[in-house]
Formats: structure tokens, C-alpha cells, sequence
């Protein structure tokens, strides 16, 4: 039974559930429909490791105390985190996987880390 390529849209033989004449075309393909999906993942994947990383950079010691512009100099993204946790007084942390902060007053921010 001859069929036509959904990529290039050449002709082949094939079985009758088949779609691709190779493995190349096959790739092309799901890879353009999936590209949108794959990039925003990879953009948000990004710009967390980015956080991560500042995080991790500004609190060596696993406790700090430094203001939002230093933050904000480093590239970190405030809209990007992992998860969130109120504590009973009201105080909500920010974490980004095991790295997290909590604004205070002043534009200062306190960097801690959940320990495992």
C-alpha cells in the first residue's frame, strides 16, 4: 500500500498504520510540533536554574540577610520558584527547589536553605 509522507510528503511502502518514510522525517516532524511546548518548558527550566543558582551563590552559609537590588543585579526572577510555604505567623517563603527567601521590610530579603 503505498502512502504519503506527512514531512516531506513522499511516497513509500509501508505498513498500514505507518506515517513517516524514515525515522528522519518522523523526528522532523514531532520535533515542530512540539517546539512551542518544548521551548516555553526550556525557558522556565532556565530561568529557575538561574534563581537556583543565585540563591545559592548569595547564601553560603545557608542563612542571609541582603537587599532586593542585589538580587535584582545577579538576574534573579521573582515570578519563577518551586514552591511557596506560610508559616503560622503569617510569613511566606519562596523556594526555588530547596533554596528560599522571604521579603522583609526595607526592599531586604532573607535567603535561607530547608535542610534535608
Amino acid at each position: 500500500m503505498k502512502k504519503q509522507c506527512l514531512e516531506c510528503g513522499d511516497e513509500f511502502i509501508g505498513r498500514s498504520d505507518k506515517k513517516f518514510c524514515s525515522d528522519y522525517c518522523r523526528n522532523a516532524y514531532n520535533n515542530k510540533v512540539d517546539s512551542e511546548a518544548k521551548n516555553l518548558i526550556r525557558n522556565i527550566n532556565n530561568r529557575l536554574k538561574k534563581n537556583y543558582k543565585v540563591l545559592h551563590k548569595l547564601n553560603p552559609s545557608g542563612k542571609t540577610k541582603i537587599p532586593k537590588s542585589k538580587l535584582i543585579d545577579e538576574g534573579f526572577y521573582f515570578q519563577y520558584f518551586t514552591s511557596i510555604y506560610t508559616t503560622k505567623t503569617g510569613n511566606t517563603y519562596y523556594y526555588v527547589y530547596d533554596e528560599g527567601y522571604l521579603a522583609l521590610e526595607n526592599d531586604f530579603y532573607l535567603l535561607v536553605r530547608k535542610e534535608s
